[in-house]
């Protein structure tokens, strides 16, 4: 039988218009917008100013905290500005404005590493975090930081996360397919870096294609296997396919490496292979533009900053005008009021559905029917949650484990009543998160 785990919901995929198109590239657009804030930790400091001229791969922000990446341009070209622009969160935020000269000047301190055998594993750890690479499953957290968990918690087990269960996407997919050799590359870095034997790479088993694939080329590496997973969403989700591939169950308030155990995106594996081989940081990522609205579905290929308009006019625009556009998923993604805002290291796909697609629905009261919480991966009780974030009563929130919730739309997709499941609790979860944030920080200003 195929691995997989408790609850979940078995969606339409809706991959079929990309999944067979293979990777394209494109060179951007004219002006790009690199914001700061692309990863989970301190925020950076410009190493350029307006008038500057950067190089291709050159970095233009860093910081000394350790817990953050660097920023490198993904073009050649000029500094327009520093200053603030719209970011894919709603939100203004610090941004490097670069015009693009489209020559793709490669900036001279880029150099490839030697063969990852022949590094120590402080170097790999190293390239790593100078490379920039964070998570880009839409997480963002830096990846050396993660493959950091520290002696105290000693890793036995390294699982690459292939799922893309999401429906629309399969920028991970065709990644599989065609970068195979980097998929492995990568792999093989890890498991080197964190001296094990074995690495699992667990990947649903509507992508078929991606597992053969795999299988007949994995043979060149030791310890590397594939994993056939069964399709069913949120396999994707950390917690969820640790359970499928291992059986381990990551307690409530503990992270995976609690339990021995990390997940890494397999296109974060290939941004690894490609920063080793290459010397090149992360610069660019593959994004798939899909929905009804698009007049031809694709997998590009983008430098970072580049913005949502103009990919979706790589795509060759619009058919009819969009009902809603989101910036990943439409499971966990957000969605955006403008395309006036730009890609960064999490955008895995850009969505433009039709009215009939995003299929808009007015709320009805609960009929109490417990589907959402036979369907809730994370065994929690939606209905109640729901029902106390409503009514801002963050203490029964709290009583019935609202932190333990990853947001992933399972319960809101279940509910026949059309309940905004998700949206109350994700809601609900921020405001207690910043309560909390505020209370930690007060104390330690009265500590002082």
């Amino acid at each position: 039988m195929l691995k997989t785990f408790r609850g979940g919901v078995h969606l339409s995929d809706r991959k079929e218009a990309t999944c067979h198109k293979a990777i394209e590239y494109s060179d951007g657009c004219d002006v790009h917008t690199l914001y700061l804030q692309q990863h989970i930790g301190a925020p950076l400091t410009p190493c350029v100013k307006r008038g500057d001229h950067v190089n291709y791969c050159q970095k233009i922000a860093d910081s000394e905290a350790y817990v953050s990446v660097p920023l490198h341009s993904s073009v050649s070209g000029t500094v327009l500005a520093v200053e603030d622009r719209l970011n894919p969160m709603g939100q203004m935020a610090s941004a490097i404005i670069i015009e693009n000269d489209y020559k793709f000047t490669t900036d001279p301190s880029i150099a490839p590493y030697p063969h990852v055998d022949r590094m120590k594993q402080e170097e790999i750890l190293k390239a790593i975090r100078e490379a920039g690479i964070v998570g880009m499953g839409g997480a963002g957290f830096p990846t050396h930081v993660k493959l950091s968990p520290g002696k105290e918690r000693p890793i036995d087990y390294l699982i690459i996360n292939g799922a893309e269960c999401e429906p629309y996407l399969t920028s991970d997919h065709r990644v599989m397919i065609e970068k195979n050799e980097d998929v492995l590359y990568g792999s093989h870095a890890l498991m080197r870096l964190l001296n094990l034997n074995d690495v699992y790479i667990g990947i649903e088993n509507n992508k078929r294609d991606a597992i053969d694939v795999l299988r007949s080329v994995s043979s060149q590496y030791k310890g590397i296997h594939i994993v056939p997973l069964k399709t069913k969403y949120p396999q994707g989700s950390e917690k969820q396919i640790i359970y499928a591939v291992c059986g381990r169950k990551v307690p409530p308030g503990k992270l995976p490496a609690d339990i021995g155990v990390l997940v890494t995106n397999i296109d974060t594996v290939t941004q690894i292979s490609y920063a080793l081989k290459t010397g090149k940081p992360l610069v660019k990522r593959v994004v798939t533009v899909a929905g009804d609205a698009v007049k031809e579905a694709k997998n590009l290929m983008v430098p970072l900053g580049m913005s949502f308009e103009e990919v979706f006019r790589a795509a060759g625009g619009f058919v009819s005008p969009p009902s809603k556009i989101i910036n990943g998923g439409p499971m966990m993604g957000f969605g955006q009021f403008s395309t006036d805002v730009c890609v960064t290291k999490g955008t895995s796909a850009l969505l433009a559905l039709t009215q009939k697609e995003a299929m808009f629905f007015n709320e009805t009261p609960c009929i109490n029917c417990g589907r959402c919480v036979e369907a809730c991966p994370m065994r929690l009780m939606p209905n109640i949650l729901r029902r106390a974030a409503g009514e801002r009563d963050y203490e029964t929130c709290k009583k019935y484990h609202i932190l333990d919730c990853f947001s992933c739309g399972t319960c809101s997709y279940i509910c026949p009543a059309r309940r905004h499941l998700s949206q109350y609790i994700r809601d609900a979860k921020q405001t207690i998160q910043a309560q909390e944030k505020a209370q930690k920080a007060k104390q330690q200003e009265g500590g002082k």
